[in-house]
């Protein structure tokens, strides 16, 4: 049995107890793979036939799911979901068996069909099952039992399970995005936290904007929120229960706070505090509400991010003259600068794979993303324009989000800003859908 998170009404959607269980298939001998470490990959041709239902309502869910599965693995870039109005084979009789050579000649290479039924207690049976077209031999299958009403959360779930056997790598689907969201003038403007499934559905408001609030970050367990506001034009760390609603300030410091970022375990933030003009990396542990200072520097450190171990510190400094990356250990001892490009960087923070850092660098007028690996080499450029800011991971480490504002007039001001995602090719860029401007967006772990 797999339990998944159960949250009041007022914050998010009703989630139930989902049970799954394996459909047994044969492995293919050829099958179907994508190696995502490759680079720039072509997207896979797969067909998502409709979920078979004996009732209307099962059928409309079955439309619904075979919807939200198809554009979650559309966004990946890896994946081209073809037109349903090309198939030769009816979502009823796919229940006894794919007739391959149909699928064939629309050129899929995959394909996922499956069934819903209603049970009696009112639940819902989703059953899916992956076909290698080519090698005509099932590559996967599953079958869950949700309340009716958890429909969308079950098709992001069996996404996530296409993505792996295909990939080899975790999904991404089955996750959230905290943001800022922001309205109003550019003078008065009003930004709000808020929360919402990674492709936009069930959108909430976490605040009601009559304070200023920045950098929210997800905690590992996901029920947790650490975010930057304001109070009395001070800023201050405060942590945010998602589950509760209940908001709690970080920490008694005599100066401002800032940056907070979860530690991989969740059991301490990582953050800045200036006192005196001065700026430095400290730890502060949720437990004793202890803080550890890290850093010990007249210069001005901040950003810091944790790696994924938590021995290590990533962080923006410009001990050397310009804001620039450097790593420490957590103890405090050996500083040193990563970052030797032109230009100021700044909003480190590590993959949850270990293996890269993403940045944000500012050079000519311009703002970049990019990545680096942590000693350093490899340096690279994902996106480019007038301001790109705020990476944060996916939890696969495969993607990066970050909010980008557009040029307002011929004077070079900013205007709207709105959220991107981009891959670690620098291809498939898209906007993330928002019901308004968005900024620092934060991306969760897989859901539990």
């Amino acid at each position: 049995m797999k339990n998944l998170t159960k949250l009041p009404e007022h914050i998010f959607r009703t989630i139930s107890a989902l049970v799954f269980v394996i459909l047994i298939a044969p492995i293919a001998k050829a099958e179907v793979r994508i190696d995502i470490t490759r680079g720039l990959v072509k997207p896979i041709p797969l067909a998502v036939s409709d979920f078979h239902g004996t009732s209307a309502e099962e059928s409309q869910v079955g439309r619904d799911v075979a919807g939200v599965v198809a554009a979650d693995l559309e966004r990946s870039g890896l994946f081209k979901p073809l037109d349903k109005r090309a198939f030769l084979q009816t979502p009823e009789s796919l229940q006894i068996q794919p007739r391959f050579n149909d699928w064939r000649v629309i050129n899929a290479q995959a394909l996922v069909n499956g069934n819903i039924k209603r049970q009696e207690d009112g639940r819902l049976r989703v059953e899916f099952r992956l076909w290698d077209v080519v090698a005509e031999a099932q590559m996967t299958g599953l079958a869950y039992f949700t309340k009716a009403d958890n429909w969308r959360r079950v098709s992001h779930i069996i996404a996530d399970a296409i993505y792996k056997r295909i990939t080899g790598e975790s999904g991404i689907f089955d996750t959230r995005i905290v943001y800022i969201s922001e309205s109003g003038t550019q003078t008065r403007r009003v930004r709000r936290l808020a929360i919402m499934d990674q492709d936009g559905a069930n959108h909430r408001f976490l605040t009601d904007g009559q304070a200023l609030v920045l950098t929210p970050r997800f905690s590992p367990t996901t029920q947790e929120i650490t975010y930057l506001s304001y109070f009395d034009d001070t800023p201050r760390v405060y942590l945010f229960n998602i589950e509760t609603g209940r908001q709690e300030i970080l920490g008694t410091f005599r100066g401002m706070t800032f940056a907070p970022r979860f530690s991989p375990d969740g059991n301490e933030v990582l953050m800045s505090h200036a006192e005196n003009g001065n700026s430095d990396v400290y730890i502060m542990d949720l437990r004793t509400r202890r803080a550890q200072r890290v850093t010990r520097h007249p210069a001005i450190d901040t950003s810091p991010s944790f790696s994924p171990d938590g021995k290590k510190i990533v962080f923006n400094s410009d001990r050397g003259g310009s804001p620039q990356l450097y790593i420490i250990n957590r103890s405090g001892d050996s500083a040193r600068r990563i970052s030797f490009g032109k230009g100021r960087y700044s909003t480190p923070v590590w993959s949850p794979r270990g293996d890269l850092i993403a940045f944000t660098r500012q050079h000519k007028g311009r703002f970049f993303i990019g990545v680096m690996r942590p000693d350093g080499s490899g340096e690279r450029m994902l996106s480019e324009s007038f301001l790109d800011e705020g990476p944060t991971w996916s939890p696969n480490g495969r993607v990066l989000m970050f909010f980008r504002k557009k040029r307002n007039d011929k004077h070079g001001r900013g205007g709207e800003s709105f959220i991107y995602s981009v891959d670690l090719t620098g291809h498939n860029l898209r906007r993330v859908v928002t019901p308004s401007e968005a900024s620092h967006p934060a991306w969760s772990p897989l859901l539990p």
